[in-house]
């Protein structure tokens, strides 16, 4: 590729902004950012909304130099498996012709993972129009789908899935994974190292910055006293997240006024959250629903600490993304999970938190604890936690390393 000419950018995934979508909000950034770096962007996507299967988004817009094409399909949304496996089946069919239509040769196809084995019809398609693939792999399935319980994805039917997603990987020109752990996995699946690049999620750490309790005029519209500790927790919960350990700690520690819990979000354990906490009588566990993006600076300062969990079984397979959003608001994080996975790494490599073990609610309150008494700890820790970001994790050094990408593999 000569430095004047770059070739076109076709990224296909099931949401995309306005959509709230954690996959959803990461493309967004990644496209709106290469847009402004003078990038031809376009994004294939469906004109679903993740949580509600009755709203439908324009057919083709421009949003932010990008341009957005919306393809039809069914939207039973995600309530039962049937009806999701009938909206993933008629997006796999219209994106594909849909990318028959559009692709030209030496364009790149950059294929997600919702729905999964995207990469499979697509990288068939960009492949017959003479384009170049790389698959951005924010979860591996069937593996993540067999961990969760899905009985189809193990057995037989599990090596078939695997198979196919494997050759997809290694006949693309390019793997980016999450995280290193990702990184392991892949390379176990016989895809060529040169071929795997490892590229983080990120968040707007430009717009989202640390806010002082008292310069946050959300933390007071929502009830918080200066005297008040919140754990916090912001984005999706759902099946690969624990939530028995937070529950048994926020129990510990019921009779402990000044310390209180905020969930901002939803996700399938959501109403579980709720049932327990009317159950349990823990009346110092509040919920808010997702908030815009022009207000994550404020919504993600109103807690002092965070928690974000994943099953250990879960490593290498996903990495939650609201790690980014936490760090870039200098807050402290309670890692619910395996101290030898990613985020339990970067926790203890930059000493920005503390890693709990599943099950260990008493570590999980003794840690509330301490830092909510010890005002330089959890400064520093704040301050940590925004240097994990530093000068390889910020917007601008991942956007790079996204234009590094494209640039080697055309």
């Amino acid at each position: 590729m000569t430095p004047d000419i770059k070739p076109r950018l076709i990224f296909a995934n099931r949401f995309y902004a306005p959509d709230h979508s954690a996959t959803a909000q990461m493309l967004t950034d990644v496209a709106e950012g290469l847009a402004a770096k003078d990038w031809d962007v376009t994004i294939l996507t469906s004109r679903l909304s993740y949580d509600d299967p009755a709203a439908s988004y324009v057919p083709e817009e421009d949003r932010e130099g990008v341009r957005v094409l919306r393809v039809a399909t069914t939207g039973f949304g995600r309530s039962n498996l049937i009806g999701r496996a009938f909206d993933y089946l008629s997006f796999y069919a219209s994106s594909f012709f849909r990318l028959l239509r559009i692709a030209r040769k030496g364009d790149i196809v950059i294929i997600k993972t919702d729905p999964p084995l995207l990469s499979v019809p697509l990288g068939f398609a960009a492949r017959l129009k003479g384009a170049k693939r790389v698959n951005w792999l924010q979860d591996i399935f069937p593996e993540t789908a067999a961990e969760l319980g899905l009985t189809i994805a193990r057995g037989p039917v599990g090596k078939l899935l695997a198979g196919i997603r494997n050759h997809s990987l290694r006949r693309a020109d390019l793997n980016v994974v999450i995280g290193p752990r990702m990184g392991e996995r892949v390379k176990g699946f016989g895809v060529d190292p040169a071929r795997i690049m490892e590229i983080q999620n990120f968040c707007d750490d430009e717009a989202i910055r640390p806010i002082a309790r008292e310069d946050n005029p959300l933390r007071a519209a929502w009830g918080y006293t200066d005297k008040d500790f919140v754990v916090g927790y912001s984005g999706n919960l759902g099946r690969a997240h624990d939530l028995g350990t937070f529950l048994g700690a926020a129990e510990l520690l019921k009779d402990q006024p000044d310390i209180k819990f905020l969930f901002i979000g939803g996700g399938h354990l959501r109403r579980q959250l709720e049932e327990e906490a009317a159950r349990r009588n823990l009346t110092s566990i509040h919920t808010r629903p997702y908030q815009p993006r022009e207000q994550l600076a404020l919504s993600l300062s109103v807690p002092d600490i965070h928690w974000v969990s994943l099953q250990p079984r879960l490593e290498g397979l996903i990495l939650p993304s609201k790690l980014y959003g936490i760090a870039a608001a200098g807050r402290p994080l309670l890692m619910i999970g395996d101290p030898d996975g990613d985020i339990g790494r970067w926790v203890e490599e930059f000493q920005f938190g503390k890693v709990v073990n599943i099950g260990d609610t008493e570590t999980l309150a003794a840690s509330i604890l301490s830092l909510s008494s010890d005002a330089r700890l959890l400064l520093q820790a704040g301050r940590n936690a925004r240097s994990f970001l530093g000068d390889r994790r910020g917007r601008i050094q991942i956007i790079g390393l996204w234009q590094s990408a494209f640039s080697r593999t055309a």
